[in-house]
């Protein structure tokens, strides 16, 4: 789920002139969950598979995707975070593939049919890794430049691959915005109400979390979507299509190795030091975004005000109305295929 808020955005929480002049320049917006008017009209829920699964060997990996739409339209990558999968866009992508994207749906590393090609291969979950694993993919589908579109860990690799490789990102949709952190970030003590939203994290920090989570990842992952998105009425049968994925075998050290980086409680690889170092720097993200948030998101996030400062592109913020939890692609995907197809045109 997103990442610390490191001190330097805590700092702007709550800052009246902040929230003022985003108003002013049209960063902060509201809008209906049903209220887009290019993308195709949807109920989420609609669609309930993709078509046949695609691997291609990319980097470390062998990574499972769903691809939909022309092979020569603007490619788009859409990412998923923890505890989602691909499933999360089971609605957007055909409505992307309608108005002709090529959209690229992949599992993570550690999730669905994505396998590491080596079994030595150090199951590292950090922000860096999973954001050069992107310009793999990308370079394995030959994909130049992609518009990309995620939450939660999706929207964090989205951000990171924005900001240092802007060369590769035509335009950007982040859900709940910035959130691109580091471990000296994360070390920082939040009040206690912020730390309790953290639960997890401090659960998965120890080996009796690990253990768990590795008994219990169904009901423990059923129990954040509840939390995250406390007025989304999946049913089980949803639910369920999700879950498959993190039978993935190197889906619990991912998810551990991750939250440990994050409290500087387990270290990363070396090769990536130098793109951690840039990251701590936090990087302004320069390429046309469109941020976005439910207004009903259980999971921590930052305020939109706090990060408008981060994008110095042609930039816009809206918020999702109608009870629009953590998942928002799969909870108003209308919005979010809107939202991608209006940056397209930034």
């Amino acid at each position: 789920m997103s990442d610390h808020i490191d001190h330097d955005r805590r700092r702007f929480f709550g800052t009246a002139a902040m929230t003022i002049a985003a108003a002013q320049f049209g960063i902060i917006g509201s809008v209906e969950a049903q209220s887009a008017k290019d993308a195709a009209a949807i109920k989420p829920g609609t669609n309930t598979s993709f078509g046949p699964l695609k691997q291609i060997d990319a980097g470390l990996l062998n990574v499972g995707y769903a691809e939909a739409g022309p092979a020569d339209g603007p490619a788009v990558i859409l990412l998923h975070g923890w505890p989602y999968d691909i499933y999360s866009f089971v609605d957007v992508a055909p409505l992307l593939a309608q108005a002709g994207c090529r959209v690229i749906v992949p599992y993570v590393r550690g999730y669905g049919t994505t396998r590491f090609l080596s079994q030595d291969t150090f199951r590292n979950g950090q922000p860096a890794a999973l954001a050069v694993d992107l310009i793999a993919l990308m370079d394995a589908l030959k994909i130049e430049k992609a518009i990309l579109a995620g939450f939660d860990w999706g929207a964090r690799t989205a951000d990171i691959v924005a900001a240092l490789w802007p060369e590769r990102v035509k335009a950007l949709v982040s859900v709940s915005g910035y959130l691109i952190g580091s471990q000296q970030a994360g070390k920082m003590p939040l009040p206690p109400k912020a730390e309790l939203q953290w639960w997890y994290q401090f659960y998965f920090a120890t080996e009796r979390g690990r253990a768990g989570y590795e008994k219990y990842r169904h009901d423990f992952s059923k129990l954040i979507w509840q939390l995250a998105s406390p007025k989304w009425n999946f049913d089980d049968a949803t639910f369920d299509r999700s879950a498959a994925s993190f039978d993935n075998p190197d889906h619990v050290d991912i998810v551990i190795h991750n939250y440990r980086w994050r409290l500087d409680l387990a270290k990363g690889e070396p090769k990536y030091d130098e793109v951690e170092k840039r990251l701590a720097a936090a990087p302004v993200i320069a390429v046309p975004t469109i941020t976005m948030e439910g207004d009903a998101n259980g999971a921590p996030h930052p305020e939109p005000a706090a990060y408008a400062k981060m994008f110095s592109g042609k930039y816009a913020h809206r918020t999702i109305t109608g009870g629009i939890g953590h998942n928002l692609p799969q909870e108003a995907p209308q919005a979010f295929a809107q939202a991608v197809i209006d940056v397209a045109g930034y």
